[in-house]
C-alpha cells in the first residue's frame, strides 16, 4: 500500500463508517469523507461541497470532509423502486438497492471529481484478490456479515473498494471508537428504511401514494381451492409469509403465500404451503466468477438472516437463472434476492422473480 493513495470513505454519521475511516487514516492512506445526502431537498445538479462535519475528537483524524447531495436520484431510484415493487406485488429491499445506485454511485463520483485512488465504506465485508480476481467475502462477525446486501457490485467496483471492517467484530469495532474518541462511539444502530417512518411501511405507502387505500380496499383473500374466505385492505400492506392481520378465522394459522397484484389478490395457505423448491431469478450479477454456461451446485441465501442451504443453479438466459433448493425454503419474495455463495465467497446474486412451489421434474 502507498502512502500517496487517496481514498474516498463513505461516511453515515454512525461508528461503523467513523471507524472504517479512521483506520485508513492509520494505515497510511489519505483520506478524504464523503456525506451523502439523500432526504434533501433535491438538486438539479449535484455537486461536492465542503462539510464541517468531524469524526473524532482528536487531531489525528481531521481529515476533509464532503457533501453531495443525491437527493433526487435517492427519490427516482430508491423510494420510486420501493413503490412500484410494492405495486408490482413484490417484497423490495431498498437498503439493497441504495448501496449500489447511490452509494456506491456517490463515491465513484467523488473518486472522479477528487482524483482519487480508491474507495471506502463501514460495511463489515471483505474484498479479497485471489488469482487476478477481486473476491467479495463474508465480514469475520457473522452476526454484522453484510456481504448479501452487495451482490450487485461489479469487479470494477470491487477492484477500487476497500472494507476496513470486515476483519473485526462489532464488538471490536466499538472498542476502536472509544480509543478513536470517535463522537459516534456509543450511537445506537438504526435497522429502519431511512424513508419510511417507524420502519411502519403500510402507513408510509397509504400518505406516499395518493388515493391508494381507497384504490385496492376490499381485495379478495381466497384460500388454496380458490374460495373467498374474506376481504383485505389492498395487496400492497400485505407481504410473503404474513400471518397476523389477515382476519381470517379457518380453525388453523393461515399465511400469505401469494400476491395477485392485477386482481388485487391475496392467496393464503398453511405454513407447510410456504415451502419453495425452486426460484428463477433476473437482473443476475457475477461478482467473482464468469458468467456460467453450465449448471452448477453452489449454496445459497434468500434473505439477510437466512441460511446459507444447498442448491442447484441453472442459467436460462443472459441474465435469468433458475434455482432449485435440494431442502425446501420458506415464504421466499419476488423483489427480494437470492445470493449465492461458495464458503464464505460471494458468486453472484439476482432479484426473485418467480417463485416455484414445486421441483419441476
Amino acid at each position: 500500500m502507498s502512502s500517496q493513495q487517496h481514498v474516498i470513505i463513505g461516511l453515515s454519521g454512525g461508528v461503523d463508517s467513523a471507524v472504517a475511516a479512521c483506520l485508513l487514516v492509520k494505515q497510511g492512506y489519505r483520506v478524504t469523507g464523503l456525506n451523502i445526502r439523500v432526504l434533501d431537498t433535491p438538486e438539479d445538479a449535484p455537486a461536492l461541497t465542503p462539510s464541517a462535519m468531524k469524526i473524532s475528537d482528536s487531531a489525528e483524524f481531521d481529515f476533509p470532509v464532503f457533501t453531495l447531495n443525491l437527493s433526487a436520484k435517492f427519490a427516482r431510484d430508491v423510494i420510486g423502486h420501493f413503490h412500484d415493487d410494492y405495486l408490482g406485488g413484490r417484497t423490495p429491499n431498498p437498503c439493497m438497492v441504495c448501496n449500489k445506485a447511490i452509494k456506491w454511485f456517490g463515491l465513484f463520483e467523488a473518486m472522479r471529481l477528487l482524483k482519487a485512488d480508491l474507495v471506502a465504506t463501514g460495511h463489515y465485508a471483505r474484498a479479497e484478490l485471489r488469482d487476478g480476481v477481486t473476491r467479495l467475502c463474508k465480514g469475520i462477525d457473522p452476526e454484522k456479515d453484510q456481504s448479501y446486501f452487495l451482490w450487485m457490485l461489479t469487479q470494477a467496483e470491487l477492484a477500487k473498494t476497500l472494507f476496513p471492517l470486515g476483519g473485526y467484530t462489532k464488538a471490536e469495532v466499538r472498542e476502536l471508537a472509544r480509543s478513536f474518541r470517535v463522537h459516534a462511539a456509543e450511537k445506537k444502530e438504526s435497522q429502519e428504511i431511512c424513508f419510511v417512518p417507524n420502519d411502519d411501511y403500510c402507513t408510509y405507502l397509504a400518505g406516499a401514494i395518493p388515493g391508494l387505500e381507497q384504490r385496492v380496499a376490499g381485495g379478495e383473500i381466497v384460500d388454496q381451492a380458490g374460495r373467498v374466505i374474506a376481504h383485505h385492505r389492498g395487496y400492497p400492506f400485505y407481504t410473503i409469509g404474513q400471518r397476523r392481520g389477515l382476519g381470517v378465522a379457518t380453525g388453523e394459522p393461515m399465511y400469505v403465500m401469494k400476491i395477485d397484484a392485477e386482481r388485487n389478490r391475496i392467496h393464503v395457505s398453511s405454513k407447510a404451503d410456504l415451502e419453495c423448491h425452486q426460484l428463477t431469478t433476473t437482473g443476475m450479477n457475477w461478482s467473482g466468477i464468469a458468467t456460467p454456461d453450465n449448471p452448477f451446485a453452489t449454496e445459497a441465501r434468500i434473505r439477510y438472516r437466512d441460511r446459507q442451504s444447498a442448491c442447484s443453479v441453472e442459467p436460462i438466459g443472459d441474465d435469468r437463472t433458475r434455482v432449485t433448493f435440494r431442502e425446501p425454503k420458506q415464504g421466499v419474495a419476488c423483489g427480494q434476492a437470492v445470493v449465492f455463495y461458495d464458503g464464505d465467497e460471494v458468486l453472484g446474486g439476482g432479484i426473485i422473480a418467480e417463485v416455484n412451489p414445486k421441483k419441476e421434474s
